[in-house]
């Protein structure tokens, strides 16, 4: 457990830093586009470096194993929803427009690639399994993550939460550098590959610039006017409530379906994450700037809480190994 919270915990910091600074010195006025145009960039790097790194034979390898990666697709954008749909309709006063739709989105998301490897890795699960299941639900939620967000909810105002703009600006910044990527990952495949502290400091670095313009526009707005610390704890109890039922449901599903306890691990993790990386750039592409801030502060909660529990779970899974 040291181990991934040594990992984790510089981010973790990093993370409530950037909402610090930008409520106390939020982007305005002319530095804005400039701002936007350099967060830009960064989400198209780290678009196409993902795409990079992503390798075929992963593609053909992880296809074998098609009943565990179908059932954790199906627990990531099918069972998190309905999920997301029950949350949102409960009557909580507390919990206006933009952060009742940061629950529902966070439930749409694609689920993570690097912890549920570690955690997977750590738990004595079956490792390449895991790295075929996570690179599919990232893949996939490319496309499947905006046409959930356009079926299931609805923006202030009634209009559709993808637009055709949405969905152009989603084709050039996020689908377009993926698959330049991954065209050229012959050639610059192993450069990305030995440079994984460069792609690390990318990964972080695009979603503390999101973050960073994301709260800047919310802070503008009035955000911490509107956000209450009870409605911060609440946020905090339905997170937490979220992910004790997806991680009980992902492990009833592994023993319904008689995967091996190798694959169920993998059903275990990669079943009940949600990606901060893919989910903060989606976030400002599909939703209003003045509305990102409100929107990725729950998918913000449940990240650390994911982390924090499943490297207890991982633990406890490598020491039941190690007794056995």
């Amino acid at each position: 457990m040291r181990r991934i919270l040594a990992v984790f915990e510089p981010f973790v910091l990093a993370l409530l830093g950037t909402v610090v600074l930008a409520s106390v010195l939020p982007v305005r006025g002319t530095a804005v586009p400039l701002f936007e145009a350099i967060t830009t960039a960064g989400i198209v790097l780290l678009f196409f470096l993902h795409g990079a790194k992503l390798s075929r034979e992963a593609i053909l390898d992880g296809a074998r194993n098609w009943r565990l990666h179908v059932t954790v697709l199906a627990t990531s954008f099918v069972l998190f929803p309905l999920l997301g749909l029950g949350l949102v309709s409960l009557p909580l006063p507390m919990l206006d427009g933009p952060m009742a739709a940061g629950l529902l989105f966070l439930t749409l998301l694609p689920s993570t690639v690097q912890s549920s490897i570690a955690f997977t890795a750590i738990a004595r699960g079956n490792v390449a399994a895991a790295v075929c299941s996570a690179s599919f639900s990232n893949l996939i939620g490319i496309f499947t993550t905006p046409a959930l967000v356009a079926l299931l909810m609805t923006l202030p105002g009634g209009s559709a939460g993808v637009s055709l703009g949405s969905i152009e600006t989603i084709a050039l910044q996020l689908l377009l550098p993926f698959l330049l990527g991954h065209a050229l990952r012959p050639w610059i495949g192993g450069f990305v590959s030995r440079r994984k502290k460069l792609v690390t400091m990318v990964d972080r670095g695009s979603i503390l610039l999101v973050v960073y313009a994301a709260f800047s526009a919310a802070v503008v707005e009035g955000l911490w006017q509107r956000v209450s610390g009870e409605t911060l704890a609440l946020l905090l109890v339905l997170c937490c409530a979220l992910l004790g039922l997806i991680l009980a449901l992902t492990w009833a599903l592994g023993r319904l379906f008689g995967f091996r306890r190798e694959d169920a691990i993998v059903l275990l993790f990669c079943g009940s994450k949600k990606s901060l990386a893919s989910g903060v750039p989606m976030a400002g592409v599909l939703f209003p700037a003045a509305q990102v801030g409100a929107v990725i502060l729950p998918l913000m909660l449940f990240h650390q809480i994911q982390l924090i529990a499943c490297a207890v779970i991982a633990r406890r899974y490598a020491q039941d190994e190690t007794a056995d």
